[in-house]
């Protein structure tokens, strides 16, 4: 997976997704890169951010940090690539085919972080806050272990 950090003039770009259950949060646009298909990181991450935004980038650097996550009592484990555009253009529009995208702006990045923590993980709220804070380039790593097998008892555990 992949997850690109593309701030304007108005703040950072947040997309809402609506999830399995019917719940909602916000996070960097991005998502699954088809590497079976032979399509880059970069290239994937270029076409998930316009099929959920209608932004165009053109220039990525990074990634700027990375994120794994094991959840082996919930049956999953992630791994996302963090890049941020130099580069893009177009316009805002939500046609996400995958029906999951329902809002996407530009926010202002002190707003960010409370949106964030509102309904994602630890694993996106901590190295995003990390990042408006400091603003490094690249080159982190984050690892989190997420103990127990629901949602309702899970705990997260940075490592």
């Amino acid at each position: 997976m992949a997850s690109g950090l593309i701030e304007g003039p108005d703040g950072l770009l947040l997309v809402q997704n609506r999830r399995k259950n019917g719940s909602h949060d916000w996070s960097t646009p991005g998502g699954v890169i088809e590497v079976e298909q032979g399509e880059s990181v970069v290239d994937g991450l270029t076409r998930e951010v316009f099929e959920e935004t209608g932004i165009t980038v053109d220039g990525w650097e990074g990634p700027v940090y990375e994120v794994e996550v094991d959840a082996s009592g919930l049956g999953w484990r992630l791994k996302v690539e963090v890049h941020r555009a130099v580069t893009f253009a177009g316009d805002l529009v939500l046609e996400d085919l995958d029906g999951i995208v329902v809002d996407a702006r530009f926010i202002p990045c002190l707003e960010c972080v409370p949106l964030l923590r509102q309904g994602g993980g630890q694993w996106l709220w901590e190295p995003l806050t990390a990042w408006i804070d400091e603003r490094w380039e690249s080159g982190r790593a984050y690892r989190y272990r997420v103990d127990g097998a629901d949602r309702a008892s899970m705990s997260v555990v940075r490592l």
